[in-house]
């Protein structure tokens, strides 16, 4: 499995997740919000998703070869997350539950366990 495929079933896998294209990538969205976004453009995948406040430094600060700032939305408080490789996808799936949680209207986020 890839690790788009294994992103998208992840992704998918949320209440009323959608995929869409958007800047060439995919991006995964609740209610037409974005929650989760692939991206290739430095030549690594990865995924771009929002975070907690306080837990883009904390992720990034344990593991910098993992976790990053993100351009265009890392001010925001958005973690990237290098999936190419062989990463956690446990680890990657909590990062995307959590950003989901913080998207989704509260309704859907409530069915998220772990959120």
């Amino acid at each position: 499995m890839t690790p788009t495929d294994h992103l998208r079933r992840i992704c998918l896998s949320l209440p009323q997740a959608t995929e869409k294209e958007a800047w060439g990538d995919a991006t995964f969205r609740v209610k037409d919000r974005i929650f989760a976004m692939e991206k290739r453009g430095d030549g690594r995948i990865s995924v771009w998703c929002k975070a907690p406040p306080g837990s883009q430094e904390i992720l990034v600060g344990a593991d910098p070869e993992t976790f990053f700032v993100p351009p265009y939305v890392g001010h925001r408080g958005w973690v990237g997350v290098r999936i190419d490789g062989t990463p956690d996808w446990d680890e990657v799936a909590t990062v995307i539950r959590r950003s989901y949680a913080l998207i989704a209207p509260k309704k859907l986020a409530a069915l998220v366990e772990g959120a």
